[in-house]
């Protein structure tokens, strides 16, 4: 899997804890992750536990890491260990839902775990427990559960919450009465009403329609066959699995799996009427098929619980060729997406990566106010691996048109100041010393991370063999 902090949604969450602890942080731009952060209490609390625990951000980050990966992998168990009596069943589905954190989920940019701190990650861990305790019969237990999942994360919370039902239904009522109560309108209705945050239903404008087209994997109607194929062939396999669990007698499984299948048709129509129709386009960054998700993670637990229970056995080579297999073919992904950085980047170790060099030096020899520009599109350069300049550097940055695209996407408001400093970069790679005084003068930035060599006319402090950081005179 892996350890990258700072890195894609990182981004957001690093910097919004940062600016919590430090106020003095970001006097630029910072509502390019304060706003988008409205909706959840995960910064603040992450925040909280520094400042309580007195443990230095990285470590804080690497530990609060380590515990949701146990809470996940516990959750994994408890759920395996209530539908498969076998200890090798349950192992094998834990096992395998490890292995494949970093799965890609269909066509939605999501893994089932990130290889970094995240707001899902922890709300997902939650949500998981929650619903070990329906299938062991302790409905009680899961409200502060989802209420804690919601406030973390809404929008996976709602997902939860839906799938939530649908299990209890399955376990409480006769299979047959449940699925003749269901309806695509019902199943519309329920999903709707867990809709956050009231600027989805805001006017559009042209420029957030720009920023929303440059993110294809919102629109379903866009996705390749083998994306399609990636949502809708789990739900036939769930549905197999049911009737095949119900045809040997095991019930508890089957209603499980007959539960994941009707979650996921519901919230599979939910998604093709929401992404279908322009009028509501306003709802597209809520993701409706991120309900694969939770659907992802059951299909690698049961997997390896099968795997487990009818191939492995207690057979010790054939452990050992399923995980070096999963994991090995795993591990090959990863370093072949991340080849520029360490596979697992430890608190304190000295990077390999030269991006994350500059951003070291930067972070540790440059003002707190000062405002950096750098290629708009740094975060997809060769090597760079997506590591944010926001919450590993700690300085204030224009606009860039990756990550901060995402952002605007959510947050409809920052459009114009996001087309207006995106827009003053454009041609980074030809600039020279006029143009970066064309952006100290419309902007204020008073810094840059360039190219090494870098332009004739900057006052250079720093440089490795491929970035230099300079001041405009």
């Amino acid at each position: 899997m892996g350890y990258h902090p700072g890195i894609e949604d990182d981004g957001v969450y690093l910097s919004a804890v940062k600016s919590d602890l430090n106020p003095a942080l970001f006097p630029h731009d910072a509502e390019f992750f304060r706003l988008q952060l409205q909706a959840t209490v995960f910064d603040s609390w992450v925040a909280d536990f520094i400042r309580l625990t007195h443990i230095p951000i990285p470590d804080a980050e690497l530990l609060l890491q380590l515990a949701t990966i146990m809470l996940t992998l516990y959750a994994a168990w408890r759920i395996a260990r209530s539908l498969f009596p076998e200890a090798r069943a349950q192992w094998a589905g834990v096992a395998l839902v490890g292995a494949m954190f970093t799965l890609p989920v269909a066509g939605t940019a999501l893994f089932i775990f990130d290889a970094h701190l995240h707001a899902r990650s922890v709300a997902t861990a939650l949500i998981l427990m929650a619903i070990a305790w329906i299938i062991e019969g302790k409905r009680w237990r899961i409200v502060p559960l989802l209420l804690l999942a919601f406030v973390i994360h809404p929008i996976m919370a709602a997902l939860g919450i839906s799938f939530c039902f649908f299990l209890t239904m399955a376990l409480w009522e006769p299979v047959h009465v449940w699925l003749q109560s269901l309806s695509p309108a019902r199943a519309t209705s329920v999903a709707a009403s867990f809709a956050p945050l009231g600027w989805v239903f805001e006017p559009q404008s042209p420029t957030w329609r720009k920023a929303l087209a440059t993110r294809s994997y919102y629109f379903l109607y866009q996705w390749h066959w083998y994306e399609w194929l990636g949502a809708l062939a789990p739900l036939f396999l769930f549905w197999l699995l049911w009737r095949v669990a119900q045809r040997r007698g095991d019930t508890r499984l089957a209603r499980f799996a007959m539960a994941v299948f009707a979650y996921g048709v519901c919230q599979q129509i939910v998604a093709m009427a929401v992404l279908g129709f322009p009028t509501l386009v306003r709802l597209t960054p809520l993701q409706p098929m991120r309900y694969l998700h939770l659907v992802y993670f059951f299909l690698a637990l049961i997997a390896g619980c099968l795997i487990g229970k009818y191939l492995l056995k207690a057979v010790v080579w054939r452990w050992a060729l399923f995980l070096v297999l999963f994991n090995g073919s795993m591990l090959a992904a990863q370093r072949a997406q991340l080849s520029g950085s360490h596979q697992i980047e430890w608190p304190g170790r000295d990077p390999s990566n030269p991006w994350i060099q500059a951003f070291e030096w930067i972070q540790a020899n440059t003002p707190a106010n000062a405002y950096f520009a750098l290629d708009p599109r740094y975060l997809a350069a060769p090597g760079e691996d997506y590591h944010s300049f926001r919450a590993l550097a700690e300085r204030s940055q224009l606009a860039d048109a990756i990550k901060d695209t995402a952002v605007v996407t959510q947050v409809p408001e920052l459009a114009p100041d996001w087309e207006r400093q995106v827009h003053a970069e454009q041609g980074w790679s030809g600039f020279q010393i006029a143009d970066f005084e064309r952006l100290k003068s419309e902007f204020g930035v008073d810094w840059v991370l360039v190219n090494y060599p870098q332009p004739a006319g900057l006052d250079c402090h720093w440089h490795n063999a491929s970035l230099a950081v300079c001041q405009i005179p």
